[in-house]
């Protein structure tokens, strides 16, 4: 596979210009991610090319935060994947209070902690099976994030209502102090909580740790920097300790270096990393009888090693070349000229890779060494992939014989895995993505129900306050002999109602809907924001105009009927939907409400126009009404079922073809009736932890029975709608006797 570090030259230049200038290390980052990102933010930015932004990351200061905001995706919440944590609190941390009873303080690492919701999830878990205080005592957390702002947020350890969602009532009662709106977290277990910048690629790893978590971060490195990271994650662990990933990593699922505890949830143990090897090694061909080698055997020995596919090659204890095997001298360009020179004088002493000094370290450890994953190009050759074994031999009186070096070419399995890496970690780098686009959603959908609920209230208090107004006017006439002694009065409310007249203005240009004031002669009064934006004709181009003489794309000859209506009192008010055209020349659906403009009991002075915009109502009904069509005329069968009875509610189009019974047929008839291998009790009984919402939905497979074509086998799932009313059970069923033919013929002679 081609590297895609090389796919776009200037990325990398604008790579490097960060890492030099600005100390932000992307090198180590998938790329394809780092440059979605990268590009969205040049989208934001306004730059149209790396040049362009490049000069605005070196002008702005303040550009370097914004970027890197966006690159690290602060996606958390406090128990995020509950299943993964029940595992956790239930089987791990009981383990790991367990084993360090009186043997030191329990260590924590929580590594790209964002916000803080990690750690203090985790705190809050220890802090249950420890209690507060032996927790204050024993226990030391420390969490690292590259992101300055998101650690800053952490260290203050309050949050919204929306934050603390996810957390248990009882946790949220126990270990969080409500201040006003926001959720304060418990200040004794916060300061068992030690938060700092670190990179996990570069910077030392905390050591001697018994649990750490890292959740979400190794998808989005590259196969080389996961290859740097997993071994410093191993390394900050004690022997058995345990690593906490997330659910879309499975880069551990075989490695070596970790034992999987639950592979569902993500959570592994430590293997200690033990080299072991007999002193002179295990190779013997000596018999019981004759423990001395006669020269048969040692002419076998050394027909083996020739004829091995490792390439071996051997150094003396002074450094001297003592042997090279066939496969050597064809793989590493040694000739029989070689043998006792010194090593450092050969080429394989450093290429593929730099062997002088590890040959050195095997001598001073007496432990073998392991170099994977070496690339040895030898032109014209193609390029391989080596792994290297460095191993002491000894003699029977334990002095060093020679250092034997093994190449293997490997060359085809790391390219398999690097493709497999690559593939999968596409697929779970973009369904990480997806779920963080959907919180976002999901975050943007609230603030404007928030928004929407804001602007009701708002509108009631428009009105509440128009009332006290309109009492207050008749107060005045009442006392209209008093005015000279209230002259002071009547000054200060009347610069009252002027400030209010502009605050009430404002609100109305403010509004996300479009609202008209005319008086009695159809003349403009008021003309807000919505209307400025949707017409195109600014506030101070209406006021005193007649509606007639606007110049825009609005059917009046539609509204002219009702407003005449309302005018004259016949109606209280009428409501009216059109097709129109904004000043963009977009088609919009409106719909106007025409309402009189009263003082008291008087006459109408004018009219009131509300305009809303349906468009995307519209659409969205659209939506859902061709969604329906395309369910009921599928071909799927699709039934809907009483839960108390069993029997049919609804069924598609689908199911009718396949059952060969109509729908009014079907509801008289209940799903067990037409099932010959299923009794109704045995369902009711298949249903129960469905109904009682232990499951989400049961799937099994039986045969349906069809009025024109007999029983036919099926696998079906059931699914109950508790949210409906009245419940609902959806059945979705699928034929499964082309499958059955299948297996039958794929198991056939």
């Amino acid at each position: 596979m081609v590297d895609d570090k090389a796919a776009d030259p200037e990325l990398e230049d604008l790579i490097r210009h960060l890492q030099e200038i600005r100390q932000l290390d992307f090198r180590g980052y998938k790329r394809t991610s780092l440059q979605r990102r990268i590009r969205q933010r040049m989208e934001e930015a306004g730059c149209a090319d790396y040049t362009t932004y490049r000069a605005l990351v070196d002008s702005d200061p303040k550009e370097v935060a914004n970027l890197l905001n966006t690159v690290l995706i602060n996606v958390t919440s406090f128990f995020r994947d509950p299943e993964a944590w029940t595992v956790l609190r239930e089987e791990v941390v009981p383990r790991i209070v367990e084993q360090k009873k009186d043997s030191g303080p329990i260590r924590v690492w929580s590594v790209g902690c964002a916000s803080g919701q990690e750690p203090y999830s985790v705190a809050m878990v220890f802090a249950e099976v420890l209690g507060i205080e032996n927790f204050c005592r024993s226990v030391k957390i420390y969490a690292n994030d590259l992101d300055e702002d998101a650690l800053r947020v952490a260290r203050l350890a309050t949050y919204t209502a929306r934050d603390v969602e996810s957390v248990p009532p009882p946790l949220l009662e126990k270990y969080f102090d409500r201040i006003n709106s926001h959720y304060v977290f418990h200040r004794e277990l916060r300061k068992c909580i030690i938060f700092g910048r670190h990179n996990i690629v570069h910077d030392a790893p905390i050591s001697r740790a018994d649990l750490l978590i890292c959740r979400n971060l190794l998808i989005y490195l590259d196969g080389r920097t996961q290859g740097i990271v997993l071994p410093r994650l191993h390394y900050a662990l004690n022997t058995g300790g345990y690593l906490f990933l997330g659910k879309a990593e499975t880069q551990l699922a075989r490695s070596k270096l970790f034992d999987a505890v639950n592979l569902k949830s993500r959570i592994f143990r430590k293997i200690g990393q033990e080299w072991q090897r007999s002193r002179g090694g295990s190779l013997s061909v000596a018999t019981e009888n004759h423990p001395v080698r006669t020269l048969g055997q040692n002419r076998l020995l050394e027909a083996i090693v020739e004829g091995s596919a490792t390439a071996y090659v051997a150094i003396s204890p002074d450094g001297h070349l003592m042997l090279a095997n066939t496969m050597a001298r064809r793989l590493l360009e040694i000739g029989p000229a070689d043998i006792d020179k010194p090593f450092q004088d050969l080429a394989v002493s450093y290429r593929p890779t730099e062997l002088r000094s590890r040959i050195d370290q095997v001598k001073a450890t007496n432990r073998p060494l392991r170099l994977d994953n070496q690339n040895y190009h030898r032109p014209p050759a193609e390029p391989v992939w080596l792994s290297i074994d460095v191993l002491p031999i000894h003699g029977e009186g334990g002095q060093l014989l020679a250092v034997l070096l093994g190449f293997n070419d490997t060359t085809r399995a790391h390219l398999l895995q690097r493709e497999l890496e690559s593939t999968q970690e596409a697929l779970e780098t973009t369904v990480e993505e997806l779920q963080s686009t959907n919180e976002e959603l999901e975050t943007t959908n609230e603030e404007l129900q928030s928004t929407n609920e804001e602007l009701e209230t708002t509108n009631e208090e428009l009105e509440s306050t128009n009332e006290e107004l309109e009492t207050t006017n008749e107060e005045l006439r009442s006392i209209n002999e008093e005015l000279e002694t209230t002259n002071e009065d009547m000054r200060r409310q009347s610069e009252e109602s002027a400030e209010f007249r502009l605050h009430a203005e404002s609100i109305l240009r403010s509004m996300d809907n479009g609202i008209v004031v005319l008086d009695h002669e159809m003349r403009i009064q008021s003309w807000n924001r919505w209307n400025e934006n949707v017409w195109g004709l600014r506030s101070e181009e209406t006021i005193g105009r007649h509606l007639s003489d606007l110049d825009i794309e609005l059917p009046l000859f539609r509204l002219n009927g009702e407003m005449r209506r309302v005018m004259k009192l016949e109606a209280p008010s009428s409501t009216i939907e059109f097709k129109a055209v904004d000043r963009r020349g977009r088609s919009i659906t409106c719909r106007v409400q025409v309402l009189p403009l009263l003082y008291g009991n008087q006459d109408p002075r004018g009219l009131l126009l509300l305009f809303d915009d349906l468009s995307e109502l519209r659409r969205a009904e659209d939506f859902n009404s061709y969604l329906g069509r395309i369910v009921g005329q599928s071909l799927n069968e699709i039934y809907i079922l009483s839960p108390d009875s069993l029997m049919f509610e609804m069924v598609n189009r689908g199911a009718e073809l396949k059952l060969g019974y109509t729908l009014d047929q079907l509801r008289r008839t209940t799903l067990p009736d037409l099932m010959p291998d299923v009794s109704e009790r045995r369902f009711r009984d298949l249903l129960s932890p469905l109904i009682g919402g232990e499951k989400d939905e049961i799937v099994f497979e039986t045969r349906l029975e069809s009025r024109d074509r007999g029983p036919y086998p099926a696998e079906i799932c059931v699914q109950h709608l508790k949210d409906q009313e009245p419940t609902i059970l959806i059945v979705m069923v699928h034929d499964t006797t082309e499958r059955q033919q299948l297996v039958a013929e794929a198991s056939g002679p």
